[in-house]
């Protein structure tokens, strides 16, 4: 009877050790999967020959994409302490590719779009701060979210483009919410203009004209959560793993997808940590 007892009561734990086990695994995964989305940024740097006008002296363009406020990975204060990081690398230009909120279910505190993008405010760029709506930007609804992208300094360039410095700079308008225009876009650029193109989604990129020599986006996190021998569920793209992250030199174009600072449904990252591009533009035949 005891040998009985003592049999069944290891029968009776062995289920619960593996419970158990499997729950600290978990537990501990998700920890570290919180604790990657909340690392800095890495500065990702590159250099690229363009058309810029003979004797310009090189441009430093930034690149921050898919911010995301919302808690508990985003809130306002954590941005405030990331455009100081920014400022840091002493940009000459700096380009914001939409997704400024995150509305995910399991956020633990919302922002409005006055709050979440105020702390843009203090980014310094002699060439200017541009940026465009992403499609949780359009998803919030608010008919104030331009404006309060504005009041913090930040010039919205919704399927137009703008001059600045030797640089002319395309915004494109978020193709995942059909607001995209790349015709209107382009329409009062002028030609041969040294044109940089930006837009929330790489989707925008195949109907580009070929002018198009430098593309500037974010929307995929660089799949966020990039799985061991699975790789990422979804890059949320049209284009799927073509434009999915990284720089991406295609013909005589060069595309930067950026893997974000903030979260999207999950403030969980693995194998695609927080990013920002810094892209010195050099005049052809200038050595480096």
């Amino acid at each position: 009877m005891d040998r009985r007892r003592r049999e069944g009561g290891v029968i009776v734990r062995r289920p619960f050790i593996a419970a158990a086990a499997l729950f600290l695994i978990g537990a501990v995964a998700l920890f570290w999967m919180y604790r990657i989305a909340l690392a800095d940024p890495v500065i990702r740097r590159a250099e690229v020959v363009f058309p810029l006008a003979e004797g310009a002296a090189p441009v430093r363009v930034l690149l921050a994409s898919d911010i995301h406020v919302a808690g508990p990975d985003m809130p306002p204060s954590r941005l405030e302490r990331l455009v100081g990081l920014m400022n840091a690398e002493r940009p000459d230009l700096v380009v914001l590719a939409g997704d400024f909120v995150s509305d995910k279910t399991v956020a633990t505190a919302r922002y409005s779009a006055r709050a979440a993008t105020a702390p843009l405010e203090g980014l310094r760029a002699p060439l200017g701060v541009f940026g465009v709506m992403g499609n949780h930007d359009y998803w919030r609804e608010d008919p104030g979210f331009e404006a309060a992208l504005r009041a913090a300094g930040v010039a919205v360039l919704t399927n137009r483009s703008a001059n600045a410095g030797p640089l002319t700079v395309v915004g494109i308008d978020d193709p995942h919410t059909r607001h995209a225009d790349v015709a209107e876009a382009f329409r009062a650029v002028p030609p041969g203009a040294a044109t940089l193109v930006f837009s929330h989604s790489p989707d925008v990129i195949p109907s580009l004209p070929e002018t198009a020599r430098l593309v500037l986006t974010g929307h995929t996190h660089c799949g966020q959560l990039v799985w061991p021998i699975i790789g990422a569920i979804t890059y949320a793209t049209n284009t799927g793993a073509r434009y999915a992250c990284g720089h991406i030199r295609e013909s005589a174009r060069d595309i930067f997808v950026s893997a974000g600072l903030g979260t999207s449904i999950l403030p969980l990252r693995l194998g695609a940590v927080p990013d920002i591009w810094l892209i010195t533009l050099h005049p052809k035949g200038e050595a480096r």
